[in-house]
C-alpha cells in the first residue's frame, strides 16, 4: 500500500467514525484487529477481532449525540501511520466519569493505525 492509499484508508476511517457509521468503520477493518484505548500511558480498553469491535463501536457510538475527529497532521511509514487528532464531542447521556449529558468536551491525541493486506490491523488512540 503507498502512501497515497494509506492516507486515503485512514481519512476514510476517520469520515466514518465522524458519521457514526459503524458499518463504514468495520468495511476498513482486517477481521483479526486490535484496538486499544490507551490513557495517560494506560491501557484501559481493547478488543481483539472484527465483533469485540464492533459491539464497542456499537455501543459508544450511543453514547454521544455529536463527535468529531479531525486530522491536524499525518505521518506515515510503510505499514504504520500515526495521526495527531483534535476531538470534539457531545455526550448524549451523563457518563460514569462524570461528564454530563449536553457538555462539549475537547480533546487532543493521537491514533497510531497498522495497516496488514489493505485492511486496520492494529490501532490505538492516546490521550
Amino acid at each position: 500500500m503507498n502512501d497515497n492509499e494509506m492516507s486515503n484508508l485512514i481519512t476514510s476511517y476517520i469520515e466514518a467514525y465522524n458519521d457514526f457509521d459503524v458499518e463504514g468503520m468495520l468495511r476498513l477493518l482486517h477481521e483479526k484487529v486490535v484496538f486499544r484505548n490507551i490513557s495517560n500511558g494506560v491501557v484501559d480498553t481493547e478488543t481483539k477481532g472484527i465483533e469485540e469491535f464492533r459491539m464497542l463501536a456499537e455501543q459508544s457510538a450511543k453514547l454521544f449525540a455529536q463527535r468529531r475527529q479531525t486530522i491536524k497532521e499525518m505521518t506515515i511509514d510503510g505499514d504504520r501511520a500515526e495521526i495527531e487528532i483534535d476531538y470534539v464531542g457531545t455526550p448524549a447521556i451523563d457518563l460514569p466519569n462524570g461528564l454530563k449529558a449536553g457538555e462539549t468536551i475537547r480533546l487532543g491525541g493521537k491514533s497510531i493505525f497498522y495497516v496488514k493486506n489493505g485492511k486496520i490491523i492494529v490501532l490505538e488512540d492516546h490521550s
